[in-house]
């Protein structure tokens, strides 16, 4: 039974490359008193695991037999979808028995079972994924992050729309510094697709600074970075690559000798708030927009740090409600007025 006054947040238990291990291990550390976790998947296997879960820790297990397959195709996936681990915790949000719904699992079978069984928010075509990142100056809302591989104008002006309106309530700043990721920032650089987004988003935003490059991403200056999905996706996972690398070497370098050994020790604090703030799994947790709930996609990979991060993340969209300010600061939007300049000749 769901204890009475809590929030419920529906847990794919079977998703990603370390379930369940690495969630459970990740929900252990997110005791938080008004949130009850509603976990996902095969009761005999999810019952092994249990043990790792802090005493004080409200959740339940449902029990589902369905089980993805990395050998099926996609229609096989979507069918049984639906009754796996995934689609059920969908189906929760669906049903408003829970707040939100988080997986590791699949990022396009997760989409495209969200978008079936939750439907898009009116006047947007597709969802986005959209994560913060890092920055010297700040953090930055970065999006698409790899829904949509291919994008028209309109998708992209939807995603300034909502990414703007994520900044908003993440943020709660007014004004809100827009930017279009690009080879240069020059005007007359890019593809036709980005110059024609950008003509529109001059119109649509006040704070609309241009295009940025790949070197601006963590620089924090701009508060929403907007492109397509596959572009996106590969920008993340690059920066996510050269932060492990850099990491890396620096560990190395710090052991390879006994000099270098004290410098470490003595350096120790220095050095390890520099390694958290490379550290990709602290910044684990991305949400798809667009979609009649809130959706976030935790990692493949992720580990308990990561997932432990990826929960932490949805609670503060629920504590902040910034699902139902998205949805306010979306009303408000000129989004129609943005539909009427996206269509491509």
């Amino acid at each position: 039974m769901i204890p009475v006054g809590k929030k419920n947040i529906a847990i794919d238990g079977m998703g990603g490359d370390n379930a369940p291990e690495a969630v459970f291990r990740g929900l252990s550390q997110c005791l938080v008193p008004d949130f009850h976790y509603i976990i996902f998947g095969n009761r005999d296997v999810l019952k092994g695991y249990t043990p790792l879960l802090s005493r004080n820790i409200s959740y339940e297990i449902r029990h589902t037999a369905a089980e993805i397959t990395s050998d099926m195709d996609v229609l096989s996936s979507l069918r049984m979808g639906k009754d796996s681990s995934m689609g059920l915790a969908i189906k929760a949000v669906q049903a408003r028995e829970a707040c939100a719904v988080i997986s590791s699992g699949n990022t396009g079978l997760y989409m495209a079972l969200a978008k079936v069984i939750l439907k898009m928010i009116e006047t947007i075509d597709r969802p986005a994924i959209a994560s913060t990142i890092p920055g010297r100056n700040g953090r930055t809302i970065f999006l698409d992050l790899g829904a949509n591989s291919e994008c028209t104008v309109k998708n992209l002006v939807d995603f300034a729309i909502m990414g703007e309106a994520l900044a908003r309530s993440i943020f709660n700043k007014k004004d809100i510094k827009l930017a279009l990721l690009n080879i240069g920032t020059e005007e007359g650089k890019g593809s036709r697709l980005v110059k024609k987004t950008s003509e529109i988003l001059k119109k649509l935003f006040d704070d609309y600074v241009g295009f940025v490059e790949g070197n601006d991403l963590c620089k924090g200056n701009v508060d929403v970075i907007v492109t397509d999905g596959f572009t996106g996706n590969v920008a993340l996972k690059t920066i996510e690559g050269v932060a492990k690398f850099i990491v890396s070497e620096l560990k190395d370098a710090l052991n390879s000798s006994f000099l270098s050994k004290i410098g470490a020790k003595l350096a120790l604090p220095t050095i390890n708030s520099f390694r958290k703030k490379l550290d990709p799994r602290l910044y684990n947790g991305a949400i798809l927009l667009g979609l009649n709930g809130v959706v976030v996609k935790s990692h493949g990979n992720s580990d308990a740090i990561g997932f432990a991060n990826a929960v932490r993340f949805t609670i503060n969209i629920l504590k902040n409600n910034i699902f139902d300010r998205i949805q306010e600061q979306l009303e408000k939007s000129k989004i129609h007025y943005a539909s009427e300049y996206c269509e491509e000749k």
